[in-house]
Protein backbone atom coordinates (compact mmCIF):
# COMPACT_ATOMS: atom_id res chain seq x y z
CA UNK A 1 0.00 0.00 0.00
CA UNK A 2 1.24 3.36 -1.15
CA UNK A 3 0.37 6.80 0.99
CA UNK A 4 0.43 9.80 -0.82
CA UNK A 5 2.89 12.09 0.45
CA UNK A 6 0.96 15.36 1.13
CA UNK A 7 -2.93 13.68 2.40
CA UNK A 8 -5.17 16.17 1.66
CA UNK A 9 -7.83 17.82 4.36
CA UNK A 10 -11.43 17.12 4.25
CA UNK A 11 -12.96 19.03 1.75
CA UNK A 12 -14.13 22.44 2.98
CA UNK A 13 -17.63 23.05 3.05
CA UNK A 14 -19.64 26.21 3.83
CA UNK A 15 -19.96 25.80 7.52
CA UNK A 16 -16.27 24.73 7.89
CA UNK A 17 -14.72 27.74 9.43
CA UNK A 18 -11.92 25.49 10.87
CA UNK A 19 -8.77 27.96 9.86
CA UNK A 20 -6.80 26.34 7.02
CA UNK A 21 -5.13 26.68 3.81
CA UNK A 22 -8.72 26.35 2.32
CA UNK A 23 -9.95 28.91 4.26
CA UNK A 24 -7.59 31.84 3.56
CA UNK A 25 -9.65 34.07 1.19
CA UNK A 26 -12.64 33.73 4.08
CA UNK A 27 -9.73 35.08 6.58
CA UNK A 28 -8.44 38.17 4.47
CA UNK A 29 -12.48 38.93 4.40
CA UNK A 30 -12.82 38.53 8.01
CA UNK A 31 -9.76 40.62 8.38
CA UNK A 32 -10.95 43.36 6.21
CA UNK A 33 -14.24 43.49 7.87
CA UNK A 34 -12.54 43.42 11.24
CA UNK A 35 -10.53 46.06 10.34
CA UNK A 36 -13.20 48.72 9.43
CA UNK A 37 -14.58 48.33 13.06
CA UNK A 38 -11.80 49.06 14.48
CA UNK A 39 -10.29 51.96 12.37
CA UNK A 40 -13.81 53.59 13.76
CA UNK A 41 -12.22 52.87 17.03
CA UNK A 42 -9.30 54.57 16.61
CA UNK A 43 -10.89 57.55 14.98
CA UNK A 44 -13.29 58.34 17.57
CA UNK A 45 -11.95 61.28 19.55
CA UNK A 46 -14.20 61.56 22.08
CA UNK A 47 -14.30 59.50 25.63
CA UNK A 48 -16.51 56.53 26.59
CA UNK A 49 -19.37 58.03 27.66
CA UNK A 50 -21.92 54.69 28.59
CA UNK A 51 -21.02 55.00 32.10
CA UNK A 52 -24.84 54.87 33.14
CA UNK A 53 -26.42 51.80 34.91
CA UNK A 54 -28.92 51.79 32.85
CA UNK A 55 -26.59 50.92 29.63
CA UNK A 56 -24.09 48.85 31.78
CA UNK A 57 -27.53 46.50 32.16
CA UNK A 58 -28.58 46.60 28.83
CA UNK A 59 -24.75 45.34 27.73
CA UNK A 60 -25.15 42.66 30.39
CA UNK A 61 -27.75 41.41 28.86
CA UNK A 62 -26.70 41.92 25.10
CA UNK A 63 -23.45 39.79 26.42
CA UNK A 64 -25.35 36.87 27.13
CA UNK A 65 -25.30 33.57 24.74
CA UNK A 66 -28.44 32.72 23.42
CA UNK A 67 -29.80 31.12 20.15
CA UNK A 68 -26.45 29.62 19.82
CA UNK A 69 -27.43 26.50 17.96
CA UNK A 70 -27.41 27.57 14.91
CA UNK A 71 -24.58 29.92 13.04
CA UNK A 72 -25.45 33.53 12.12
CA UNK A 73 -23.22 35.74 9.67
CA UNK A 74 -20.31 37.15 10.65
CA UNK A 75 -21.07 40.42 9.84
CA UNK A 76 -23.92 40.39 12.08
CA UNK A 77 -21.62 39.34 14.88
CA UNK A 78 -19.76 41.90 14.24
CA UNK A 79 -22.34 44.57 14.16
CA UNK A 80 -23.29 43.27 17.69
CA UNK A 81 -19.72 43.14 18.54
CA UNK A 82 -19.31 46.36 17.95
CA UNK A 83 -22.10 47.96 19.93
CA UNK A 84 -21.46 45.49 23.14
CA UNK A 85 -17.82 46.08 23.11
CA UNK A 86 -16.31 48.28 20.42
CA UNK A 87 -17.74 51.37 20.86
CA UNK A 88 -17.52 50.84 24.77
CA UNK A 89 -13.98 49.88 24.73
CA UNK A 90 -11.83 52.15 26.77
CA UNK A 91 -8.96 53.31 24.04
CA UNK A 92 -5.90 53.79 26.14
CA UNK A 93 -4.41 55.73 22.80
CA UNK A 94 -6.73 58.56 23.80
CA UNK A 95 -5.24 61.89 24.92
CA UNK A 96 -7.43 62.02 27.67
CA UNK A 97 -6.87 58.90 29.07
CA UNK A 98 -4.07 59.46 31.70
CA UNK A 99 -5.29 56.62 34.62
CA UNK A 100 -3.87 53.66 34.76
CA UNK A 101 -0.82 51.67 33.39
CA UNK A 102 -1.95 50.72 30.39
CA UNK A 103 0.12 51.56 26.95
CA UNK A 104 -0.90 52.47 23.48
CA UNK A 105 0.97 49.63 21.96
CA UNK A 106 3.25 49.35 18.38
CA UNK A 107 2.59 48.23 15.10
CA UNK A 108 4.95 45.71 14.65
CA UNK A 109 3.18 43.90 18.41
CA UNK A 110 -0.06 43.83 16.49
CA UNK A 111 1.28 42.26 13.58
CA UNK A 112 3.24 39.45 15.78
CA UNK A 113 0.07 39.10 17.70
CA UNK A 114 -1.20 38.06 14.48
CA UNK A 115 0.98 35.60 13.62
CA UNK A 116 1.03 34.09 16.78
CA UNK A 117 -2.74 33.83 16.79
CA UNK A 118 -3.36 32.49 13.87
CA UNK A 119 -0.33 30.04 13.56
CA UNK A 120 -1.28 29.01 17.45
CA UNK A 121 2.20 28.21 18.97
CA UNK A 122 2.83 26.53 22.52
CA UNK A 123 5.32 27.70 23.85
CA UNK A 124 6.07 24.70 25.41
CA UNK A 125 8.18 21.63 24.67
CA UNK A 126 10.35 21.61 21.37
CA UNK A 127 8.35 19.50 19.49
CA UNK A 128 5.29 21.98 19.65
CA UNK A 129 7.37 25.30 19.54
CA UNK A 130 10.84 24.87 17.71
CA UNK A 131 12.10 27.83 16.36
CA UNK A 132 9.65 29.67 18.67
CA UNK A 133 11.74 28.75 21.76
CA UNK A 134 14.86 30.43 19.83
CA UNK A 135 13.28 33.68 19.83
CA UNK A 136 11.70 33.79 23.50
CA UNK A 137 15.45 32.59 24.45
CA UNK A 138 16.99 35.21 22.60
CA UNK A 139 14.36 37.67 23.57
CA UNK A 140 15.11 36.55 27.79
CA UNK A 141 19.23 36.56 26.64
CA UNK A 142 18.73 40.43 25.53
CA UNK A 143 16.95 41.77 28.49
CA UNK A 144 19.36 40.13 31.10
CA UNK A 145 21.96 41.73 29.15
CA UNK A 146 20.57 45.28 29.67
CA UNK A 147 20.51 44.17 33.78
CA UNK A 148 23.98 43.25 33.16
CA UNK A 149 23.35 40.30 35.12
CA UNK A 150 25.49 36.80 35.16
CA UNK A 151 26.08 34.57 32.43
CA UNK A 152 24.36 31.88 34.31
CA UNK A 153 21.23 33.78 33.88
CA UNK A 154 17.73 32.82 32.27
CA UNK A 155 13.87 33.86 32.31
CA UNK A 156 10.90 32.87 30.81
CA UNK A 157 7.68 35.05 29.56
CA UNK A 158 4.62 35.15 31.96
CA UNK A 159 1.67 36.55 32.17
CA UNK A 160 2.22 39.02 33.86
CA UNK A 161 3.46 40.97 37.22
CA UNK A 162 1.47 38.79 39.69
CA UNK A 163 2.61 35.48 38.54
CA UNK A 164 5.88 36.71 38.20
CA UNK A 165 6.54 38.13 41.54
CA UNK A 166 4.61 34.58 42.69
CA UNK A 167 7.64 32.85 41.20
CA UNK A 168 9.82 35.31 43.05
CA UNK A 169 8.30 34.13 46.18
CA UNK A 170 8.21 31.11 45.38
CA UNK A 171 11.84 30.41 44.68
CA UNK A 172 12.86 32.95 47.21
CA UNK A 173 11.03 30.56 50.33
CA UNK A 174 11.52 26.97 48.28
CA UNK A 175 15.48 28.08 48.05
CA UNK A 176 15.65 29.32 51.42
CA UNK A 177 13.99 25.96 53.07
CA UNK A 178 16.46 23.96 51.41
CA UNK A 179 19.59 25.99 51.82
CA UNK A 180 19.41 26.61 55.53
CA UNK A 181 17.07 23.07 56.46
CA UNK A 182 17.34 20.99 54.12
CA UNK A 183 13.55 21.06 53.21
CA UNK A 184 12.89 20.00 49.61
CA UNK A 185 8.91 21.32 49.80
CA UNK A 186 8.65 20.81 46.09
CA UNK A 187 8.97 16.61 47.43
CA UNK A 188 8.15 16.95 50.76
CA UNK A 189 6.29 19.75 51.58
CA UNK A 190 5.65 21.97 54.51
CA UNK A 191 7.44 21.69 57.33
CA UNK A 192 7.10 23.66 60.79
CA UNK A 193 10.08 26.59 60.24
CA UNK A 194 8.24 27.72 57.63
CA UNK A 195 6.29 29.37 59.60
CA UNK A 196 9.05 31.47 60.91
CA UNK A 197 9.71 33.07 57.20
CA UNK A 198 9.10 36.77 56.35
CA UNK A 199 9.54 38.87 53.59
CA UNK A 200 10.16 42.52 53.82
CA UNK A 201 8.72 45.14 50.83
CA UNK A 202 8.38 49.07 50.97
CA UNK A 203 4.81 49.59 52.32
CA UNK A 204 4.03 50.79 49.07
CA UNK A 205 4.58 48.01 47.26
CA UNK A 206 2.12 46.23 44.72
CA UNK A 207 -0.54 43.73 46.27
CA UNK A 208 0.94 40.83 44.63
CA UNK A 209 3.91 40.59 47.15
CA UNK A 210 1.22 39.66 49.94
CA UNK A 211 -1.00 37.56 47.60
CA UNK A 212 1.88 35.78 46.73
CA UNK A 213 3.07 35.07 50.24
CA UNK A 214 -0.96 34.01 51.15
CA UNK A 215 -1.36 31.91 48.18
CA UNK A 216 2.04 29.81 49.17
CA UNK A 217 0.73 28.62 52.34
CA UNK A 218 2.60 32.17 54.46
CA UNK A 219 -0.09 34.35 55.02
CA UNK A 220 -0.28 38.04 54.13
CA UNK A 221 1.18 38.21 57.44
CA UNK A 222 4.29 36.71 56.54
CA UNK A 223 5.21 40.59 54.52
CA UNK A 224 6.66 42.78 56.35
CA UNK A 225 6.03 46.25 54.98
CA UNK A 226 8.61 48.82 55.15
CA UNK A 227 8.19 52.53 56.00
CA UNK A 228 8.87 55.06 52.77
CA UNK A 229 10.46 58.46 52.76
CA UNK A 230 9.74 61.50 51.35
CA UNK A 231 10.06 60.36 47.57
CA UNK A 232 8.50 57.51 48.71
CA UNK A 233 11.28 55.09 48.55
CA UNK A 234 11.91 52.40 50.57
CA UNK A 235 13.88 53.88 53.83
CA UNK A 236 16.41 51.80 54.02
CA UNK A 237 17.26 52.20 57.76
CA UNK A 238 13.76 51.60 58.47
CA UNK A 239 14.24 47.78 56.87
CA UNK A 240 17.18 47.28 58.87
CA UNK A 241 15.45 47.66 61.89
CA UNK A 242 12.54 45.78 60.92
CA UNK A 243 14.77 42.94 60.26
CA UNK A 244 16.29 43.29 63.24
CA UNK A 245 13.19 43.15 64.60
CA UNK A 246 12.05 39.82 63.04
CA UNK A 247 14.86 38.55 64.18
CA UNK A 248 14.28 38.93 67.82
CA UNK A 249 11.12 37.76 67.57
CA UNK A 250 11.96 34.38 66.95
CA UNK A 251 11.44 34.59 62.54
CA UNK A 252 13.38 34.07 60.07
CA UNK A 253 14.09 36.80 57.38
CA UNK A 254 14.11 34.91 53.92
CA UNK A 255 13.71 38.26 51.17
CA UNK A 256 12.96 41.53 50.22
CA UNK A 257 11.71 42.99 47.53
CA UNK A 258 13.10 46.14 45.88
CA UNK A 259 10.49 47.87 43.39
CA UNK A 260 11.65 50.25 41.02
CA UNK A 261 9.00 51.48 40.33
CA UNK A 262 5.83 51.53 42.60
CA UNK A 263 2.33 51.80 40.90
CA UNK A 264 1.35 55.03 42.12
CA UNK A 265 4.19 57.07 42.85
CA UNK A 266 6.59 55.68 39.70
CA UNK A 267 9.18 55.41 42.74
CA UNK A 268 12.68 53.34 42.32
CA UNK A 269 13.74 51.50 45.50
CA UNK A 270 17.64 52.24 46.26
CA UNK A 271 18.46 48.87 44.68
CA UNK A 272 22.43 48.82 45.68
CA UNK A 273 21.64 49.58 49.43
CA UNK A 274 19.02 47.18 49.63
CA UNK A 275 21.05 44.60 47.70
CA UNK A 276 23.89 45.07 50.47
CA UNK A 277 21.58 44.58 53.18
CA UNK A 278 19.96 41.11 51.63
CA UNK A 279 23.26 39.91 50.73
CA UNK A 280 24.55 40.79 54.95
CA UNK A 281 21.61 38.63 55.93
CA UNK A 282 21.55 35.79 53.92
CA UNK A 283 18.21 37.31 52.13
CA UNK A 284 16.97 36.80 48.78
CA UNK A 285 16.87 40.00 46.70
CA UNK A 286 13.61 40.56 44.66
CA UNK A 287 13.47 43.51 41.92
CA UNK A 288 9.77 44.19 41.02
CA UNK A 289 10.35 46.57 37.73
CA UNK A 290 7.08 45.75 36.50
CA UNK A 291 6.42 49.46 35.88
CA UNK A 292 9.75 50.90 35.63
CA UNK A 293 12.19 48.14 34.58
CA UNK A 294 12.07 49.17 31.40
CA UNK A 295 13.45 52.48 32.08
CA UNK A 296 16.91 50.68 31.89
CA UNK A 297 17.20 51.97 28.39
CA UNK A 298 16.99 54.91 28.76
CA UNK A 299 20.04 57.60 29.68
CA UNK A 300 17.88 59.45 31.86
CA UNK A 301 17.20 56.88 34.41
CA UNK A 302 20.27 54.59 34.22
CA UNK A 303 21.31 55.71 38.31
CA UNK A 304 18.29 54.22 39.39
CA UNK A 305 19.75 50.54 38.59
CA UNK A 306 23.11 50.61 40.38
CA UNK A 307 23.23 47.63 42.05
CA UNK A 308 20.97 45.47 39.94
CA UNK A 309 23.13 42.68 39.22
CA UNK A 310 22.89 41.81 43.02
CA UNK A 311 19.52 40.75 42.61
CA UNK A 312 18.35 37.29 42.51
CA UNK A 313 15.54 38.02 40.33
CA UNK A 314 13.38 40.56 38.55
CA UNK A 315 9.89 40.72 37.51
CA UNK A 316 9.42 42.89 34.33
CA UNK A 317 6.39 44.19 32.36
CA UNK A 318 6.77 44.54 28.56
CA UNK A 319 3.08 45.63 28.28
CA UNK A 320 3.24 48.45 30.59
CA UNK A 321 6.47 50.46 29.18
CA UNK A 322 7.68 48.40 25.86
CA UNK A 323 4.67 49.51 24.47
CA UNK A 324 3.48 45.99 24.38
CA UNK A 325 -0.10 43.96 24.01
CA UNK A 326 -1.59 42.41 27.29
CA UNK A 327 0.08 40.05 28.25
CA UNK A 328 3.33 40.11 27.67
CA UNK A 329 6.16 39.97 30.91
CA UNK A 330 8.73 37.88 32.10
CA UNK A 331 10.54 36.71 35.17
CA UNK A 332 14.10 36.74 35.02
CA UNK A 333 16.73 34.86 37.79
CA UNK A 334 20.37 35.74 38.22
CA UNK A 335 21.46 31.84 38.53
CA UNK A 336 18.99 29.41 36.33
CA UNK A 337 19.62 26.52 38.63
CA UNK A 338 16.62 28.33 40.74
CA UNK A 339 14.21 27.19 37.87
CA UNK A 340 14.52 23.69 39.45
CA UNK A 341 11.56 24.71 42.28
CA UNK A 342 9.04 24.95 39.45
CA UNK A 343 10.56 22.46 37.41
CA UNK A 344 8.35 19.31 36.73
CA UNK A 345 8.81 16.19 34.08
CA UNK A 346 6.06 13.98 32.90
CA UNK A 347 6.71 11.03 30.46
CA UNK A 348 3.86 11.95 28.24
CA UNK A 349 5.27 15.89 27.82
CA UNK A 350 9.74 16.28 28.75
CA UNK A 351 10.52 13.06 30.30
CA UNK A 352 14.17 13.16 31.42
CA UNK A 353 15.59 11.07 29.58
CA UNK A 354 14.90 13.13 26.48
CA UNK A 355 16.68 16.42 27.98
CA UNK A 356 18.63 18.22 25.13
CA UNK A 357 20.70 21.27 24.87
CA UNK A 358 19.89 21.69 21.55
CA UNK A 359 15.96 21.33 21.50
CA UNK A 360 14.81 22.74 25.07
CA UNK A 361 11.56 22.42 26.62
CA UNK A 362 10.71 26.15 27.60
CA UNK A 363 8.48 24.26 29.78
CA UNK A 364 10.75 23.08 32.54
CA UNK A 365 11.34 27.18 33.41
CA UNK A 366 7.32 28.03 33.68
CA UNK A 367 4.37 27.34 36.12
CA UNK A 368 2.55 27.19 33.38
CA UNK A 369 2.06 24.50 31.09
CA UNK A 370 0.10 25.48 28.09
CA UNK A 371 1.63 29.43 26.79
CA UNK A 372 1.04 31.95 24.24
CA UNK A 373 4.02 32.95 21.79
CA UNK A 374 4.39 36.53 23.56
CA UNK A 375 8.15 36.60 22.78
CA UNK A 376 7.45 37.26 19.07
CA UNK A 377 6.03 40.63 20.16
CA UNK A 378 8.99 41.86 21.66
CA UNK A 379 11.29 40.18 19.33
CA UNK A 380 9.45 42.49 16.54
CA UNK A 381 9.74 45.46 18.04
CA UNK A 382 13.11 44.97 18.83
CA UNK A 383 13.94 44.50 15.22
CA UNK A 384 11.56 46.81 13.62
CA UNK A 385 11.95 49.85 16.06
CA UNK A 386 15.13 49.19 18.30
CA UNK A 387 15.82 50.00 21.41
CA UNK A 388 16.41 53.71 21.03
CA UNK A 389 13.07 54.76 19.66
CA UNK A 390 11.78 53.10 22.61
CA UNK A 391 13.90 54.87 25.13
CA UNK A 392 12.32 58.07 23.50
CA UNK A 393 8.84 57.04 23.82
CA UNK A 394 10.30 56.50 27.45
CA UNK A 395 11.64 59.74 27.68
CA UNK A 396 9.09 61.48 26.07
CA UNK A 397 6.25 60.44 29.06
CA UNK A 398 8.91 61.35 32.10
CA UNK A 399 9.50 64.91 30.04
CA UNK A 400 5.45 65.18 29.91
CA UNK A 401 4.87 64.36 33.53
CA UNK A 402 7.94 66.30 34.89
CA UNK A 403 6.46 69.22 33.03
CA UNK A 404 2.89 68.90 34.51
CA UNK A 405 3.97 68.83 37.74
CA UNK A 406 6.40 71.39 37.40
CA UNK A 407 2.78 73.52 36.37
CA UNK A 408 0.43 72.55 39.11
CA UNK A 409 3.52 72.24 42.20
CA UNK A 410 3.09 76.03 43.21
CA UNK A 411 -0.38 76.20 42.62
CA UNK A 412 -2.48 77.27 45.45
CA UNK A 413 -5.38 75.28 44.28
CA UNK A 414 -3.66 72.19 44.43
CA UNK A 415 -1.68 69.72 46.38
CA UNK A 416 1.21 67.58 45.44
CA UNK A 417 2.72 64.63 46.58
CA UNK A 418 5.99 64.20 45.50
CA UNK A 419 8.15 64.72 42.66
CA UNK A 420 8.02 62.37 39.97
CA UNK A 421 10.27 59.76 39.23
CA UNK A 422 8.81 57.76 36.41
CA UNK A 423 5.57 58.82 34.71
CA UNK A 424 3.21 59.38 37.62
CA UNK A 425 2.22 62.45 39.56
CA UNK A 426 0.09 62.14 42.25
CA UNK A 427 -1.95 65.24 43.72
CA UNK A 428 -5.42 66.81 45.00
CA UNK A 429 -7.38 69.38 44.07
CA UNK A 430 -8.22 72.18 47.20
CA UNK A 431 -11.00 74.47 47.81
CA UNK A 432 -9.55 77.82 48.99
CA UNK A 433 -10.66 77.97 52.73
CA UNK A 434 -11.48 74.28 53.62
CA UNK A 435 -9.70 72.84 55.98
CA UNK A 436 -10.93 69.27 56.47
CA UNK A 437 -9.88 66.54 54.70
CA UNK A 438 -13.43 64.43 54.29
CA UNK A 439 -14.83 67.51 52.44
CA UNK A 440 -11.52 67.61 50.09
CA UNK A 441 -11.71 63.95 50.01
CA UNK A 442 -15.61 64.34 48.50
CA UNK A 443 -14.65 67.03 45.97
CA UNK A 444 -11.44 64.95 44.14
CA UNK A 445 -13.81 61.98 43.76
CA UNK A 446 -16.71 64.46 41.99
CA UNK A 447 -14.30 65.89 39.85
CA UNK A 448 -12.89 61.96 38.88
CA UNK A 449 -16.39 60.67 38.38
CA UNK A 450 -17.77 63.76 37.05
CA UNK A 451 -14.86 64.32 34.08
CA UNK A 452 -15.15 60.19 33.86
CA UNK A 453 -18.65 60.20 33.07
CA UNK A 454 -19.32 63.47 31.25
CA UNK A 455 -16.58 61.55 28.63
CA UNK A 456 -13.90 64.50 29.43
CA UNK A 457 -11.20 62.54 31.27
CA UNK A 458 -10.40 59.20 32.88
CA UNK A 459 -8.40 59.85 35.25
CA UNK A 460 -7.17 56.96 38.44
CA UNK A 461 -6.96 57.84 42.57
CA UNK A 462 -5.04 57.16 45.34
CA UNK A 463 -5.34 57.06 48.96
CA UNK A 464 -2.50 58.50 50.99
CA UNK A 465 -2.98 58.53 54.61
CA UNK A 466 -6.60 57.87 54.30
CA UNK A 467 -7.33 60.86 51.71
CA UNK A 468 -8.32 60.65 48.32
CA UNK A 469 -5.55 61.95 45.36
CA UNK A 470 -6.13 62.30 41.80
CA UNK A 471 -3.48 60.40 39.97
CA UNK A 472 -1.79 60.93 36.05
CA UNK A 473 -0.45 57.70 34.38
CA UNK A 474 1.26 59.07 31.66
CA UNK A 475 2.23 56.23 29.00
CA UNK A 476 1.61 57.53 25.29
CA UNK A 477 4.16 59.55 23.98
CA UNK A 478 1.76 61.01 21.42
CA UNK A 479 -0.07 63.06 24.55
CA UNK A 480 0.94 66.68 24.32
CA UNK A 481 1.76 68.84 27.27
CA UNK A 482 -1.04 71.05 26.02
CA UNK A 483 -3.90 68.44 26.21
CA UNK A 484 -2.69 67.17 29.78
CA UNK A 485 -2.89 70.96 30.83
CA UNK A 486 -6.63 71.24 29.65
CA UNK A 487 -7.31 68.21 31.47
CA UNK A 488 -5.60 70.27 34.37
CA UNK A 489 -8.06 73.55 33.66
CA UNK A 490 -10.70 70.61 33.86
CA UNK A 491 -10.04 69.42 37.06
CA UNK A 492 -10.07 72.83 38.38
CA UNK A 493 -13.17 74.35 36.17
CA UNK A 494 -15.04 70.62 38.12
CA UNK A 495 -13.77 71.43 41.47
CA UNK A 496 -15.30 75.29 41.19
CA UNK A 497 -18.65 73.47 40.05
CA UNK A 498 -18.72 71.56 43.01
CA UNK A 499 -18.19 74.60 45.48
CA UNK A 500 -21.55 76.08 43.66
CA UNK A 501 -23.65 73.11 43.01
CA UNK A 502 -23.06 71.50 46.75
Amino acid sequence: MILKSHPSLKELSLNSYLFSDESMNLYEEYIQKTASYIQQFLSNRTFYQGDNLEEILANKEQAKLVNIEGNQTIDSALEELNDLYIKNAIAFHNPTYVAHLNCPITLPSIIAEMITTTINTAVETWDQSTSATFIEQEVIHWITNVFNLSENSDGVFTSGGTQSNFMAMLMARDNYAFKHFKINIKQHGWRSEINKFRIFCSEKAHFSIQKSAALLGMGYDAVIPVKVDKKMQMDVNELVLAIEKTKQEGNIPIAVVATLGTTDYGSFDRIQTIGKVAKEHNMWLHADGAYGGCYALTNTHKDYFKGIELVDSITIDFHKTLFQPVSCSAFLVNDKQHFQYVSYYADYLNPIEDKDPQRPNLIEKSIQTTRRFDALKVWLTLKTLGTKTIANYLEEVHSLTKTVYDNIKDQECFETVHEPALSTVVFRYKTEGITEDVIHNSINLYIKNTLYKAGKASIASTKLQGNIYLKFTLLNPKNTINNLLNIIEMIKTTGEQYKITN
